[in-house]
């Protein structure tokens, strides 16, 4: 008899395996689920938008922003597929969420940053950033980015925030200044960095709320919180391979 801790409440993939009782990778006797053919990131913010007669043009932003997930796999046998279509199923559609890892955001692009292990994933929020917030300084008292490297544009991260266990939203660097390159103000030492965001950040986020970057030992790196729509299906070719895609909508 083997008790297990944890139901897997993320897509199952090369990274995250999965059990025929529904365990992760953490209790033992779980199976990799199927890499993806590939892999649709849409950005979608809602703008209104206004011309006027001398041709002055006007814009502003007029609700949330949400991250669109498409994701095709290649033809799977049945041991394969099963894995993937059951754990979507018992979603009961767009009912329950869960998570996806995008394998592109599964490590940092600068391979410095993504080496430093032990940084990575410790970096935290210097001060309070209000609802609304594009910019936040980063810091670790044993972070040097001059040796330890830096997140990149274009890195997708989440936060792990005790203030708010609820803060699910992912985020995507934009640009990120330092004490050698800034636009004003320098950061004021080689521990910090200053990181523009995109979209704006949806809630409060505290002080020594800690980003995610990786995924590395405990740490599942950046997951985006999905759901999946309501209708699902497969075709089964005559060579006895199933066919199967997934879009998925990020929640909150």
């Amino acid at each position: 008899m083997a008790q297990f801790t944890n139901f897997l409440d993320i897509l199952p993939s090369p990274s995250f395996l999965i059990g025929n009782a529904g365990q992760d990778e953490d209790d033992g006797g779980s199976q990799a689920g199927p890499g993806y053919a590939s892999v649709k990131l849409n950005s979608t913010s809602k703008t209104m938008r206004a011309r006027t007669n001398s041709g002055r043009y006007t814009a502003r932003s007029a609700a949330y922003q949400n991250w669109d997930i498409s994701i095709a796999y290649n033809p799977m046998t049945r041991a394969q597929f099963m894995p993937i279509y059951t754990f979507i199923l018992e979603k009961q559609g767009g009912l329950k969420s869960f998570y996806v890892s995008l394998p592109q955001h599964e490590q940092p692009q600068d391979s410095t940053f993504a080496g430093s292990t032990s940084i990575n994933n410790s970096l935290k929020i210097v001060s309070t950033v209000a609802p609304g917030g594009t910019t936040a300084i980063i810091t670790n008292a044993s972070y040097d980015h001059t040796t330890q490297g830096k997140p990149s544009p274009g890195d997708l991260f989440t936060l792990t925030d005790a203030a708010d266990s609820n803060h699910k939203k992912a985020y995507m660097i934009t640009r990120v200044e330092d004490s050698v390159y800034y636009q004003s103000t320098p950061a004021s030492t080689v521990t910090k960095a200053l990181i523009h965001v995109t979209p704006r950040f949806a809630k409060t986020v505290a002080t020594n709320a800690t980003l995610n970057f990786s995924k590395n030992g405990t740490n599942n790196g950046p997951l985006i919180k999905v759901v999946a729509k309501d209708m699902q299906e497969y075709s089964l070719g005559t060579n006895n391979l199933y066919q199967f895609s997934l879009s998925l909508e990020e929640v909150q």
